[in-house]
């Protein structure tokens, strides 16, 4: 499962256009989308509403907050609207210690309320948790310990006598109508692969519910069984990211293959670089690196910062956390995040590889650099066809690799791995670059530890 956030207006737009389908439940909901290219005219034109009624403009950037942090404007009219996001679009703000600008925004009606409730369900292992509140709205962690939770075990079924404890205070003239409204969400929930859903607050209309605020994240693994039903859907980075022009390309490549590539780029001028198969083997050979260009000059409470980098990096593969942790003196090698898994073709491997070797042979200094093209041990990958399109553009870029100084290191096991090894013993040979070779036999932290022992030698 890959938990990806959407944005609150596609959140919206999934509910209004499947609850309906799914359980008879009919929400009025409204709400357009403002960046840079919109034109407040035409969007007029498109959206009468909004010219017929007082509206409320927040920021859609996957932050929370946006109340407390004085971006939520209430009871405008379409004009000042348009110069609230005037003067905010585009320009950076501060959230949770990320930094970034605004590009999104989202506009609603202005609806009067007195209720708020707050509603959200998660995907965990095993099943699914499902938190309810009579007292929803920006004091939400506030008053916690008034949300009410419920556990749904994958298989079973989410009943009136499940539900029960959630709406068992509530009023007896807004219980059912409450209830029949989880139950409906929960629904959606599950035939739209929703990984977590957030309604804080929602409300009451004229009786019904009526989500104020929402958040959501997809299963994005789940894309090819529903992309029709999820329609032109994004999936943002999030918030203070900004994808260089390589990251969106491989980004590119990712969207359109059956395979994972992911790259990031966290030093541009670092002198190691990584083209790692498989997601945890990436970990542990950013952990590994940064462990050990660590070690090389700083103490053990740095080595522990060391630590939470990685999970970082791991996790995250966030930029504004490498920064942070740079700012502190540490990321002066690492070049990039790199992950490939899936079993790509020849030819995305090829592109793929292409993009990691042009990043990490920029702007030679005369200093020694390592690539660590690494790995596991893989299950169903055939290493040797993988390692054709790493091999066509290690030819490819050789003039490159020669003039950085490029040391490459190579660790894989799995179906073919001997034929694959064999063919980049050979390749070394021929373009007369170090290329060291592995098995599984070798450890992967061993080949990092060489690598880094390369580019610590006198140039």
């Amino acid at each position: 499962m890959a938990r990806k956030k959407i944005r609150e207006y596609d959140s919206k737009r999934l509910l209004k256009e499947h609850l309906k389908r799914i359980s008879g439940y009919e929400l009025p909901i409204k709400s357009a989308q403002v960046t840079e290219s919109t034109d407040f005219n035409e969007l007029a034109e498109k959206e009468p509403w909004l010219s017929s009624g007082k509206l409320v403009v927040k920021p859609d950037m996957l932050f929370g907050k946006r109340g407390k942090s004085g971006l939520v404007a209430l009871n405008l009219d379409l004009a000042e609207v348009a110069v609230f996001v005037k003067e905010r679009l585009g320009k950076e703000v501060e959230m949770s210690g990320c930094k970034g600008p605004i590009t999104t925004f989202i506009v609603e009606p202005f609806i009067r309320h007195n209720e708020e409730f707050y509603l959200n369900i998660v995907s965990e292992r095993l099943g699914c948790s499902i938190s309810f509140s009579e007292c929803g709205g920006i004091e939400i962690e506030e008053n916690w310990d008034k949300v009410k939770t419920v556990y749904v075990p994958t298989g079973s079924s989410f009943t009136s006598e499940t539900c029960a404890p959630l709406v068992a205070t509530l009023p007896l003239e807004i219980k059912r109508e409450i209830e029949e409204f989880i139950k409906a969400v929960f629904a959606l929930f599950q035939d739209l692969d929703f990984t977590f859903l957030e309604m804080n607050p929602f409300t009451l209309v004229n009786g019904k519910p009526y989500p104020l605020d929402m958040r959501g994240e997809l299963d994005d693994t789940a894309a090819f069984k529903n992309f029709k039903k999820w329609g032109n859907i994004e999936f943002p980075m999030p918030f203070g990211r900004v994808m260089s022009p390589t990251e969106s390309f491989i980004h590119g490549l990712d969207e359109k293959t059956s395979a994972s590539l992911k790259f990031t780029v966290l030093n541009p001028k670092g002198r190691i670089w990584t083209m790692v198969a498989g997601g945890g083997a990436s970990v542990i050979y950013a952990d590994t690196v940064w462990f050990f260009l660590l070690g090389y000059r700083i103490s053990v409470k740095r080595i522990f910062l060391s630590f939470v980098f990685s999970v970082c990096i791991g996790l995250l593969c966030d930029k504004n956390c490498v920064h942070q942790v740079g700012d502190l003196g540490y990321a002066s090698e690492l070049g990039n995040y790199a992950e490939y898994s899936g079993a790509p073709n020849e030819e995305e491997v090829l592109q793929y590889a292409r993009v990691v070797i042009d990043c990490a042979t920029s702007d030679p200094d005369g200093r020694k650099r390592a690539l660590v093209i690494g790995g596991g041990i893989a299950n169903f990958t055939d290493v040797a066809a993988t390692f054709n399109g790493i091999i066509r553009a290690l030819k490819e870029k050789e003039s490159k690799l020669k003039a950085a100084r490029m040391h490459i290191y190579v660790r894989r096991g799995g179906p073919n791995y001997q034929r694959g090894l064999t063919k980049m013993r050979s390749l070394g040979e021929e373009i007369g670059i170090p290329i060291e070779v592995y098995g599984p036999e070798a450890t992967m932290t061993g080949i990092c530890k060489q690598a880094i022992e390369c580019i610590s030698a006198a140039a």
